[in-house]
């Protein structure tokens, strides 16, 4: 048995990070659960999740800078109707979930690790699941 939560990110760009972690830390506070797995979980396709360092705010511009460039906002041979097929792949790429455990009712992260909600199609209001 363990314990489910949403929470809401309110993005304000097309692509950014938005550090999730201390959302994520509470709601293992929260559930009062001490050891486990923490499971968080991106339901959208246009989105992402991932762990990476958080202490230097030009290591998540270089990602970003870098997925930009690979993968352009507009390519003339992307067949997706919608137009945002460049946020699909970004999304398919980081992917949809990450897992950390929970030792003493805390995430088990490395010193420079943070949890990142990963926006490629914004801005939006999004939803992240958090199963501990």
């Amino acid at each position: 048995m363990g314990q489910f939560y949403k929470i809401e990110v309110n993005t304000h760009k097309n692509s950014e990070f938005v550090d999730i972690t201390s959302a994520v830390q509470k709601k293992v506070a929260d559930s009062k659960i001490k050891d486990g797995i923490c499971t968080v979980f991106i339901p959208h396709t246009t989105a992402g999740v991932t762990i990476n360092e958080n202490a230097d705010p030009d290591v998540v511009s270089d990602i970003l800078m870098m997925l930009d460039r690979k993968i352009p906002l507009r390519d003339g041979n992307y067949r997706h109707g919608e137009g945002n097929s460049a946020a699909h792949i970004k999304a398919s790429f980081l992917g949809s979930s990450v897992s950390v455990i929970v030792e003493n009712s805390k995430l088990q992260l490395g010193t420079w690790q943070g949890i990142y909600f990963c926006e490629f199609d914004g801005p939006r209001r999004r939803q992240v699941w958090i199963k501990i």
